[in-house]
């Protein structure tokens, strides 16, 4: 029985889809995207990209950046931006607040960004936003000259004021985060002399891909410990570029998972970056059972990207271990879609930092499948997914404003024995603005309510 939601904007009721096929151009990656907004404003002269990602969460970073100062020129007829950047110190004074809206990523690296100028921010978000923790970026900045001027328990709103005479950074990281690490690394861009970030545990490492092609002074090696050193020798000219930026795998796994649960469906799915970080699930999909094939390799923004093709299969239960977590923690619920369809008991293990992305994704992942009949059990920070034969579906989905969460609940829906109510898709535009009309193309079926 389908329980009523009481959202009729965004409400949809997901059906049963029969096979999907279709060729699929996946979306360009959010989080170079932000990236190379914000390195292209700190360039002097033309940065011109292609295929930059305007989404939601983006268009919150370029719109901060014009307010620091930079010219960006989005030619939407073309796929192209223009940014005429301020060069590396040369932020503007804001005229007013700036909104971040659900942006995390937009929020943490803005922060560290600012930190290390002569200018003074009152950062304010949407009220999911306003919940996530702030401190674990604000703490070490703090340590290097950021000061925080409200009391704001670290999280937004917060007003922050740069530093004048910041001190290079030699900090190592605590939490597994490439958010934390990236903050530090823009904010070691305008510190004179050389600022040095420990990562015990790697994670996701764009922002050192990007440092390098656009110029920075930057070396990334190994300690005697085995974690990686990161090198930033500051105050260092970059160099403006010219970009195409390469899919979101991210967004792409749940799409792939689509295709290998719903019987008799073929997918191509083109333009996938396989950067080692970001890419590992489609490892896991394989050792699933996935028939997954690679079709094309080639390069974007100093990151391999490839094509791939993937039909319907008959999946089994997989374990991930802990240390992988970092670059899987975006995958984890297409993960765990697969495993709900899969043959026996998953385990994902060493899921902390899902409690504190754009939702609690730990209980979001829990929710969804116990509620749809499908036993999911928490053992500290391990899920433990047990697959039913049948994903009896029938349930009602609250995503609290997280756009993963919604793609979950549409894929899950897909080939669940009841429907499934969903009680708002619209986060899912700031990230994947097309992923319902690629929903609908590819054969998955569901209706407003």
């Amino acid at each position: 029985m389908i329980m009523k939601i009481n959202n009729k904007n965004n409400a949809i009721l997901v059906k049963h889809s029969k096979s999907l096929e279709g060729l699929i151009q996946t979306p360009s990656d959010k989080s170079i995207s932000h990236r190379c907004i914000m390195l292209g404003s700190l360039c002097v002269g033309e940065t011109k990209i292609k295929n930059l990602l305007l989404s939601e969460d983006t268009t919150i970073t370029i719109n901060a950046m014009r307010e620091f100062g930079a010219k960006i020129i989005e030619d939407k007829e073309n796929n192209t931006v223009n940014i005429y950047g301020i060069g590396i110190g040369g932020l503007f004074q804001p005229s007013k607040n700036i909104y971040l809206g659900n942006s995390g990523t937009s929020a943490r690296l803005l922060m560290g960004l600012m930190s290390s100028c002569s200018v003074e921010v009152n950062f304010e978000g949407d009220n999911s936003l306003s919940n996530r923790p702030m401190g674990r970026v604000l703490n070490p900045l703090s340590e290097m000259g950021l000061e925080i001027l409200d009391e704001s328990s670290g999280k937004l709103p917060i007003r922050l004021r740069g530093s004048k005479m910041s001190i290079p950074i030699n900090h190592k990281i605590t939490v597994p985060s490439a958010q934390v690490k990236s903050a530090l690394m823009f904010s070691a861009l305008n510190i004179k002399g050389k600022s040095t970030i420990v990562e015990p545990i790697m994670t996701r490492d764009h922002t050192e891909r990007l440092f390098e092609l656009f110029g920075a002074d930057i070396s990334v090696t190994r300690n005697n410990e085995g974690y990686n050193l990161i090198e930033i020798i500051g105050e260092k000219k970059l160099k403006a570029q010219e970009l195409d930026i390469p899919g979101d795998p991210s967004s792409a796994a749940f799409l792939i998972v689509a295709g290998l649960i719903v019987p008799k469906s073929k997918l191509i799915i083109n333009n996938i970056m396989l950067n080692p970080t970001r890419s590992l699930f489609i490892d896991y999909l394989i050792e699933m059972g996935g028939d997954i094939k690679f079709k094309n390799k080639y390069v974007k923004c100093g990151e391999q990207v490839c094509d791939i093709e993937v039909r319907s299969s008959k999946l089994r239960g997989i374990h991930t271990p802990k240390e992988v977590a970092p670059s899987l923690i975006d995958e984890y619920l297409a993960l765990s879609i697969a495993a709900a369809y899969a043959e026996g008991e998953s385990r994902f293990c060493g899921l902390s930092e899902l409690r504190v992305k754009e939702s609690n994704r730990f209980n979001a992942i829990k929710d969804l499948l116990n509620l749809s009949g499908v036993s999911c059990q928490e053992v500290e920070d391990d899920l433990l997914v047990k697959a039913n034969e049948n994903v009896r579906g029938g349930s009602a989905i609250k995503v609290n404003l997280d756009h993963r969460v919604a793609m979950a609940a549409m894929i899950l829906g897909m080939n669940s024995k009841y429907e499934i109510s969903i009680d708002d898709i619209s986060p899912i535009s700031t990230s994947f603005p097309e992923f319902e009309k690629i929903y609908s193309q590819i054969g998955g079926s569901y209706r407003y309510i």
